[in-house]
């Protein structure tokens, strides 16, 4: 006789909304979700519970231990103060039990460094980012990112979700995964638990503790079991060696999980899990829609068979795109228009140009077109996004914007110029005339102010094009979202012999990662181009969300 199936209970499907906070409590003192350990229980102290020992210790020199987070098999989570550069970070400690031998001391010291190896070395938003690794009484503590949110398996427990919601949740996992899969990572315990919905629609992986890194040296023993059992892959039940498709079968039970509200394999005992992870036929997904194929697909039990990461993106991001508003589009689903620029398109794009004048390259010549007047006056939709604008999330970037919907989108990844690497996008207006552009660049050791004032002095010495004035430029400061940030305000002489003045407004901000985000607005100079370049300027602004700040 098969096991009885036991997991969630069925629920009706519920939108994902934010945790409210608890009324009276400062916002600070609401349990926020943190990567913890990835096989026991966590235990959550209550909000305003007294503090624990070990709170106000200093680990490192410069994290302050303030409040307890939540405890597994592997380490104790808390919240902390990097007093160095005065932000709140989660500080993991390793549990390592009185009764260990040495050696299995040695083990979870290893396990820890493992895991944060393993995470810093994957670039990807949905990744929890690793700020550092202190040695504290010959352990090691984990510092990291501080993701203010709650865990899919917090949300599940309050229903199942809509197909497009659960779509939307798996192609941040697949993208994770992709990252960690190309860094030689595999995660091997991709579950609720270990997914973390952040602010912002921000999908967050967590918990490498038991990953495996490609060319490192086992930590577990022969035979022994690691993960979550309901989760495990079919070839990894067998002692088989996993690859990324293993981490892909354990997202296809995930997501089975989020929109059925039942666990497909799992049973009363480990034993008879994993029988019928083996065995047992899936049972057909009655609420998954469209999601459907997807499933069937993740969950093959040949692994050579099974969807690949390439083959179960378009079908995520098909799903993506019918979520109704106000939902927010994601760049990654939306096919960019035709450029409508000159053929060199690239070369004519602001971004492109500065980038080509600082190696001193020739640029692409750029018609003279009429200025397209716009209102300064900021009508908001229901969203916050001025009317007849698109949101768009640059997750390469990990930043959000808006512009004109029916502008022209084309990205740019791993530029160089003398300062660094960039990745950027522009959005051009159907004339090709007028853009607005956002780019990252790594490894930014100057202020916003330094960086202004350093790109103002270059500009102004360079020589202008034939027959054209030399640069102008102003520079101002400024805050975005509460940190320092500049305005360089140009007007420069287009590319070419009688190519018309434009007039260029650039934001400049440093994020605390030393990431240097900017956001420009480009327009032909004139009469109404102060008017019209503030306007869309203050518009694109309004909505230059940028994350982990």
């Amino acid at each position: 006789m098969a096991d009885e199936q036991t997991s969630y209970p069925l629920r009706p499907p519920v939108p994902l909304r934010p945790r409210p906070e608890p009324a009276g409590v400062p916002a600070e003192q609401v349990m926020p979700a943190v990567p913890i350990s990835s096989s026991d229980d966590v235990a959550r102290p209550a909000v305003g519970a007294t503090a624990e020992a070990g709170a106000g210790r200093l680990v490192g020199g410069r994290y302050r231990l303030l409040e307890r987070l939540g405890a597994g098999g592997m380490g104790t989570v808390w919240r902390a103060r990097d007093e160095v550069v005065d932000r709140d970070v989660a500080v993991k400690e390793p549990r390592v039990p009185e009764t260990f031998t040495p050696a299995e001391r040695r083990t979870v010291c290893l396990r820890m460094e493992r895991e944060a190896r393993a995470a810093a070395r994957i670039d990807h938003p949905s990744v929890v980012a690793i700020y550092d690794v202190v040695s504290e009484d010959g352990r090691p503590w984990i510092v990291m990112e501080l993701v203010r949110g709650r865990s899919l398996a917090e949300a599940l427990e309050e229903g199942t979700l809509a197909p497009q919601e659960a779509a939307r949740i798996g192609l941040a996992v697949l993208g994770a995964l992709t990252a960690a899969h190309e860094a030689g990572v595999l995660h091997r315990d991709v579950k609720p638990g270990n997914v973390l919905l952040g602010r912002h629609d921000r999908v967050i992986l967590t918990d490498f503790g038991i990953a495996q890194v490609e060319g490192e040296q086992k930590l577990t023993e022969t035979g022994g079991f690691i993960g979550s059992p309901e989760y495990i892959a079919p070839e990894r039940v067998l002692g088989r060696r996993p690859g990324p498709e293993s981490d892909l079968w354990s997202l296809g039970v995930m997501l089975y999980q989020a929109v059925e509200g039942v666990s497909p394999f799992r049973r009363q005992t480990t034993p008879s899990t994993l029988q019928a992870i083996l065995l047992a036929e899936l049972p057909p997904p009655q609420q998954a829609g469209e999601l459907t194929a997807l499933l069937s697909g993740l969950l093959r039990k040949e692994p050579e068979s099974r969807l690949t990461a390439p083959g179960a993106r378009p079908m995520l991001q098909a799903l993506t795109v019918a979520i109704p508003a106000p939902a927010t589009p994601r760049l990654s689903t939306l096919a960019a228009p035709a450029p409508t620029a000159a053929p060199d398109s690239w070369a004519a794009a602001p971004m492109g140009r500065w980038l080509r004048s600082r190696r001193g390259l020739a640029a692409g010549a750029v018609a003279a077109v009429t200025v397209l007047v716009l209102t300064a006056v900021m009508v908001m939709s229901g969203d916050g996004v001025p009317e007849g604008w698109k949101r768009y999330d640059e997750y390469r970037m990990n930043l959000g914007v808006a512009a004109p919907a029916d502008w022209t989108i084309q990205t740019h990844d791993d530029l160089d110029n003398q300062s660094g690497a960039y990745r950027g996008t522009s959005y051009s207006s159907p004339k090709g005339d007028v853009w607005i552009w956002v780019a990252r660049q790594e490894k930014a050791t100057e202020t916003p102010r330094g960086t202004a004032d350093r790109w103002k002095a270059e500009h102004e010495r360079e020589t202008p094009p034939q027959g054209g004035a030399p640069r102008t430029a102003k520079v101002e400061s400024a805050t975005h979202q509460g940190r320092d940030a500049a305005i360089l305000t140009e007007t420069y002489s287009g590319n070419g012999e009688g190519a018309p003045r434009r007039l260029l407004l650039t934001l400049i901000v440093v994020t605390s990662r030393q990431e240097r985000l900017t956001l420009a607005v480009d327009v032909p100079d004139g009469k109404t181009a102060a008017q019209t370049a503030k306007g869309l300027f203050d518009k694109a602004r309004a909505t230059f969300e940028i994350r982990n700040l």
